[in-house]
């Protein structure tokens, strides 16, 4: 087992591309904001999308750096995603404001005007779940 950190392939980036998998077992890929937090990496994202339908389906994810359109820029690495449940989004929503700042507080904004309900995904290494 090695010492290094979970997700170390993330370290500097703004973008992640998160791959979920669908039924048939084919990969999509998303570009989404992150915080990490030692081996555990945050997302917050629309609860009806895609993704969170498919992770509720198949905890199986992967993750690599990537540009803002979801270009992939470096090594991917295996996670397991949950959804979070509100007592412990919390916590996970404040590390994304911590990292984004202004533009994670006008996302949250365009997200109250909009009514949608938000989800926080966690990720943690595919080993430890």
């Amino acid at each position: 087992m090695s010492n290094q950190p979970a997700f170390q392939n993330l370290n500097g980036h703004q973008y992640m591309a998160l791959t979920t998998y669908r039924r048939s077992g084919a990969g999509v890929p998303t570009a989404v904001w992150f915080a990490q937090e030692g081996d555990r990496l945050f997302i917050v994202t629309a609860d009806g999308s895609g993704k969170v339908k498919r992770i509720r389906n198949n905890a199986g994810v992967h993750v690599a750096p990537s540009d803002a359109r979801g270009r992939v820029l470096g090594a991917e690495a295996a996670g397991a995603a949950r959804v979070l449940p509100p007592a412990e989004a919390t916590h996970a929503d404040a590390c994304l404001t911590r990292k984004y700042g202004f533009q994670k507080r006008v996302f949250d904004l365009m997200g109250r005007l909009s009514r949608s309900k938000r989800v926080v995904l966690e990720v943690a290494p595919a080993s430890s779940q």
